[in-house]
């Protein structure tokens, strides 16, 4: 038995005086009103309403029954508008969840602006590269740049590509020679990602079609921005997302190696825990994120 659907049956029919007028009023037949009020009667053990063929009348559990309905349905109503009203209005604390490199990178830059623009939301932001149950930590919404994402009851939403390339400093091809073809790669030093999904391999995408090269790596790292900095530095070959290589590349810090060639690329989902659950915050936020990298 749906009880507020009851409740709002009952109240209408004493409200209206009538099965026949409060049957209409729901859109449903009489005989059904009448078949429910019994079923509540019975589940209540007490009569509620006593009916003539000219007049129907509430006894004093009735009365009683309809005044506490009235006043649950009132609040109930009350309760759905304040829901409405905040859902509406861009505000409250937005929870976010993003890998570290892309939060330092991209999130930090737009995200002043983002507050600027709604003055009543609070951000929190927490820099995570591991992927974490965001339901269970209780975050609105998560950052994820991966190649695919696994099925799960999660929505996704793909926000902007990322595209991978390999890169040297100029400093490291100067002394130990720039690779020509992608064989070549495993005569050099190689710096990886730990958490790359297969740490040993560079999976690349060429004119060709795609090869996977061997890169047993010296130096393995667990931050992209570190990878960045230990390219820089001269350590070897690595591949990075161009959210992280392009101002090292503009700023000559570091060269494309085997330009023909890139890694898959992989997306910036922003994932939530349901699409009709998503608020007025993080939909503002999700808007402000897609034109800020859409430009």
């Amino acid at each position: 038995m749906d009880r507020l659907a009851v409740m709002r049956a009952f109240c209408r029919i004493v409200e209206r005086g009538s099965f026949a007028r409060a049957a209409e009023d729901l859109g449903v037949s009489p005989g059904l009103l009448s078949r429910d009020t019994k079923r509540l009667e019975q589940h209540l053990g007490c009569t509620l309403l006593t009916r003539t063929t000219r007049r129907m009348a509430l006894t004093e559990q009735g009365r009683l029954y309809y005044e506490e309905s009235r006043r649950l349905l009132e609040e109930v109503e009350q309760v759905e508008e304040r829901v409405r009203e905040h859902t509406d209005r861009v505000r409250g604390r937005l929870r976010i969840n993003a890998p570290q490199s892309f939060g330092l990178m991209v999130l930090s830059p737009l995200l002043p602006g983002f507050m600027e623009r709604y003055s009543e939301v609070e951000v929190s932001l927490a820099l995570e590269d591991r992927v974490i149950d965001m339901v269970e930590g209780g975050f609105d919404l998560s950052i994820r740049v991966r190649a695919i994402l696994p099925d799960s009851s999660l929505i996704a939403r793909r926000i902007a590509p990322v595209h991978q390339r390999l890169f040297a400093s100029p400093a490291y091809l100067a002394a130990h020679g720039t690779p020509q073809r992608p064989e070549e790669l495993a005569s050099h030093e190689a710096v990886s990602y730990l958490l790359a999904d297969d740490a040993s391999h560079w999976p690349l995408q060429g004119p060709g079609g795609a090869v996977s090269v061997p890169c047993p790596a010296r130096l393995e790292v667990g931050s992209s921005l570190m990878l960045r900095d230990m390219l820089i530095a001269g350590r070897g070959i690595g591949a990075l997302p161009d959210f992280i290589s392009d101002r090292a590349e503009a700023a000559g810090q570091l060269v494309r190696v085997l330009p023909a060639f890139e890694l898959p690329t992989r997306q910036v989902y922003a994932v939530t825990a349901s699409r009709l659950g998503t608020d007025a915050k993080t939909l503002a936020f999700l808007d402000h994120l897609k034109e800020r990298l859409g430009s």
